[in-house]
């Protein structure tokens, strides 16, 4: 009796000891569209064979299926095939609203992309942000989706974290806090009027989702892939410890100064919910409140600002800025990755060839993604009068220019090909110009409103 009673508290305790199992949920029941809802465009959604098919539609926007319950923290599984070149995607914690866009589905989405460029399970913000996560940064994600088979996709979206995987291989990882909560949702995308596209279709299966004792079922962090963090003027344990620092504190001015004076301008900028912004004064060059530079000078460096423009405003972010050099009118003197409304500033149609144009080397080298990403059908990817990212990163004599996580230009500084390039530019009345070893770097007033956060460098050796 005595051994019984043993083995009863025994395994009790043991019981209590394991670690809770994970029970996944069936999104879908594998017969009917039980729990799911039709939003916005008009393509049909069916069941067939135990799977969800999508059927594209011309003349109708996207289409989604959503699910009637929201979601916050989950991990999700499905598969998917897509036929033919349809662009898809599964939307995550995305709303309809009646008050945004009359109810336009937005929020994350996990791309399915058969294309060339092959961004199959990055993070797109649909109806919003745009790219959060495409995978230029990700060569080996883009080799994950397997065009006309079935992929299985993953995603973990837990607290602001939201990693994907793709048969397997990690393909993106955002930290993010926009929208913690929301449906998913299956999308057939809008083909327009080509009729060629019309009638073919997508298909989902195996749809589940993981709600709870997340912690035990989720994959280990990994720097296998790049990060991207849009947490505001915040930086990620990660990034803390790859050596991010924040340029700009989000508060005060501290580690800025006027480019022309030790002191901050006491007029022409603003600070105000973790924003940094240029007062408009009329499209004047550095005439108001004036450039300003960082405290410190840097010469190896990562540095990456989100900037938003307003219609027809010019600004830029300078970089190896020499105050001295340019003691009257006008702005400091530096290499500039150039802020600008290409449509409406007039700057846009100067110079040679559009090398004035948004994140160009201003007067120097234009700005073309499809050259290092020519699977893109664009120069550039601009959010317009949105939040975009501008990335600018040296390593000795090399320097690149980054647009919303795609690179633009590269080029040598202090080579021949650069000094033959200045001196058939506006730089060429200053001597040495760009061959400084290190600078400071300058956010410029140029008379226009311009937003500024999320300012962070990191140092390079």
């Amino acid at each position: 009796m005595k051994t019984t009673l043993a083995i009863v508290l025994l395994l009790a305790t043991l019981a209590c000891q394991s670690p809770k199992t994970s029970t996944w949920q069936e999104l879908f029941n594998g017969k009917d569209l039980q729990d799911w809802r039709p939003l916005n465009g008009n393509a049909e959604f069916v069941v067939r064979e135990g799977t969800i098919v999508g059927i594209s539609a011309v003349d109708t926007p996207n289409s989604f299926l959503a699910t009637s319950k929201e979601y916050d923290d989950f991990i999700l599984e499905f598969e998917s095939l897509i036929e033919g070149d349809l662009n898809s995607g599964v939307q995550i914690r995305s709303l309809s609203l009646p008050e945004y866009q009359n109810g336009r589905v937005h929020g994350y989405q996990i791309e399915m992309d058969p294309s060339p460029r092959a961004w199959s399970g990055g993070i797109y913000d649909e109806a919003r942000r745009g790219w959060l996560y495409n995978l230029e940064c990700n060569p080996q994600g883009k080799t994950a989706f397997k065009a006309g088979q079935w992929n299985q996709y993953r995603v973990e979206a837990i607290g602001h974290s939201i990693r994907v995987w793709v048969n397997g291989i990690p393909t993106a990882d955002v930290i993010d806090a926009m929208t913690p909560k929301g449906f998913i949702a299956l999308q057939v995308h809008s083909i327009g009027k080509d009729f060629n596209k019309a009638g073919k279709t997508i298909a989902w299966r195996n749809v589940r989702i993981l709600t709870e004792n997340l912690e035990s079922a989720r994959h280990p962090e990994s720097k296998e892939i790049p990060q991207m963090s849009y947490l505001t003027n915040q930086l990620t344990p990660r990034e803390l410890e790859e050596g991010w620092q924040l340029l700009w504190d989000g508060v005060t001015t501290a580690g800025w100064r006027g480019a022309k004076s030790e002191a901050f301008p006491e007029k022409g900028w603003k600070i105000e919910d973790g924003i940094l912004s240029v007062v408009k004064s009329g499209g004047g060059e550095s005439q108001f409140g004036g450039d300003i530079i960082t405290s410190k000078k840097y010469a190896n460096f990562e540095l990456e600002a989100d900037f938003r423009l307003t219609e027809g405003a010019n600004s830029g972010i300078k970089y190896f800025v020499d105050p001295d050099l340019n003691k009257g009118e006008g702005s400091a003197i530096g290499c500039e990755y150039q802020i600008l409304d290409d449509d409406l500033h007039p700057d846009a149609k100067m110079g040679t060839a559009g090398n004035r144009t948004l994140a160009s080397l201003y007067d120097l080298i234009t700005a073309d993604a499809s050259f290092y990403a020519p699977d893109e059908t664009t120069s550039k990817r601009v959010n317009k009068y949105n939040w975009n990212r501008a990335k600018i990163v040296v390593q000795g004599k090399k320097v690149c220019h980054f647009l919303n996580g795609i690179k633009v230009l590269e080029y040598e500084r202090n080579t021949q090909m650069w000094r033959a390039l200045v001196s058939r530019s506006k730089y060429a009345v200053w001597p040495h110009f760009g061959e400084a070893a290190e600078g400071h770097i300058l956010l410029q007033d140029h008379g226009d409103q311009v937003f500024f956060k999320n300012i962070k460098i990191k140092v390079l050796p």
